[in-house]
């Protein structure tokens, strides 16, 4: 049995969604990696094809999710060994081998889990800061919205259960970088993008930047 110094880490939708792109084989390679990766600190070598396509799609969530949890818990995933010990009798209850002989207290432990988790949370102050630089970007137009609406706060929350904060700001741009943006009230407030942000995240992680048609060159005579 391999030893783990983390109980688990978020899975996010993203995950889910690359994984669900692939073949069986690749399944199997890319969980692997993403497991071996979260629990054991370990970087994959020998992924191919679209399997090594998927996981580096998602290595900026994955590597900041491990660095997340060794920075706070002060230990490295590297340091496991291949098998957890059997305690010995009349010893301590608790195996130290592999763990750089420093115990992880588990209530410790679970409040690291808990901060870790709550600093991916994708907060609608974050967001709206977000869509006021992205929108500036491409639009060159300000905008100073203090607060979502009633709707746009209820898709928000349901977006940030299935997507992490990167994938939400992958799709934000994506919405930016459509060729055609014949939709005019896109750009005015977060609503349609709250909408479709699962639209967007999947257009980005295929780079479709041409969801309402391509961009029409006028040429001149």
């Amino acid at each position: 049995m391999k030893l783990t110094k983390r109980k688990g880490f978020n899975f996010f939708r993203s995950y889910f969604d690359v994984y669900n792109e692939l073949n069986d084989d690749d399944k199997v390679r890319f969980i692997d990696a993403l497991l071996n990766k979260q629990f054991l600190g370990i970087d994959p070598t020998d992924l191919k094809g679209m399997a090594r396509f998927a996981y580096i799609s998602q290595t900026n969530s994955i590597d900041s999710q491990v660095k997340g949890f060794e920075t706070k818990t002060g230990t490295s995933l590297k340091s496991n060994s291949g098998k957890i010990d059997t305690p010995r009798q009349g010893g301590s209850d608790t195996p130290t081998h592999g763990v750089n002989k420093k115990i992880i207290n588990p209530t410790v432990q679970v409040e690291v889990e808990e901060k870790e988790k709550e600093e991916y949370i994708y907060t609608e102050k974050e967001f709206l800061q977000d869509w006021k630089k992205v929108r500036l970007h491409f639009h060159k137009v300000p905008t100073n919205i203090k607060k979502l609406g009633t709707f746009e706060s209820r898709c928000f929350e349901s977006a940030i259960k299935d997507f992490s904060k990167e994938d939400i700001r992958n799709a934000m741009q994506c919405l930016f970088k459509q060729e055609v943006q014949d939709i005019k009230s896109m750009f005015l407030q977060p609503k349609h993008f709250l909408e479709n942000v699962e639209k967007y995240h999947n257009a980005h992680i295929s780079k479709e930047y041409k969801l309402y048609g391509s961009k029409k060159v006028k040429y001149e005579l």
